[in-house]
């Protein structure tokens, strides 16, 4: 019987191992040592999956000449509150069940406010059930993602907030994590 998470599963490893038109490959995936990019998240304590997903998603930027993104902990209060409420609610979108979205989030979290000039705004989310809650294969989906990887590779973003919480938001998907991750740039 197919469970939503083996389909999942199945549905990512379809799309890293996509031949040919398939998204160019995650510098990440496989080319970059990152403390704790392989432990799944329910083995370690969130704080090194958070860690492991910050250097990744930099070495993805670093290997294309761009700048590395600085934690913000605005930010990451924003993604954080958004994936324990996916996990403890059992729903998986950027709009929260009250209707808020990740703009109404960082506002709220006060990284930016809505009268400030020139500020830009990004979410990616993802979970996965197995080793595919890992960093790495988190940080490898968004990247066979086109609009995932749109955000990981924005130039224009400085900032990131990154929140792993353990837990999927689909039931009986097994053991697993909820990612959350928020990209900021503001006029300082």
């Amino acid at each position: 019987m197919l469970t939503l998470g083996t389909l999942l599963a199945a549905l990512v490893a379809a799309l890293l191992a996509a031949p040919g038109g398939a998204a160019p490959r995650a510098v990440a995936s496989q080319d970059v040592h990152c403390a704790g990019a392989d432990v799944l998240p329910q083995d370690a304590l969130p704080l090194a999956a958070e860690t492991a997903t910050l250097c990744l998603l930099n070495a993805e930027r670093r290997a294309r000449g761009m700048a590395r993104l600085g934690m913000n902990q605005q930010l990451r209060r924003a993604a954080l509150g958004h994936a324990r409420d996916m996990v403890d609610r059992g729903y998986f979108s950027h709009e929260s069940r009250d209707g808020r979205d990740f703009v109404d989030r960082i506002v709220r979290a006060r990284y930016v406010r809505m009268s400030d000039p020139g500020w830009l705004l990004g979410e990616n989310l993802a979970w996965g059930a197995g080793r595919l809650a890992s960093p790495r294969e988190i940080v490898r989906a968004w990247m066979a993602s086109p609009g995932h990887r749109a955000n990981v590779l924005r130039r224009r973003f400085r900032d990131v907030g990154i929140a792993v919480v353990a837990g999927t938001p689909v039931e009986g998907t097994g053991v697993g994590a909820t990612y959350a991750t928020d990209f900021g740039r503001r006029r300082r």
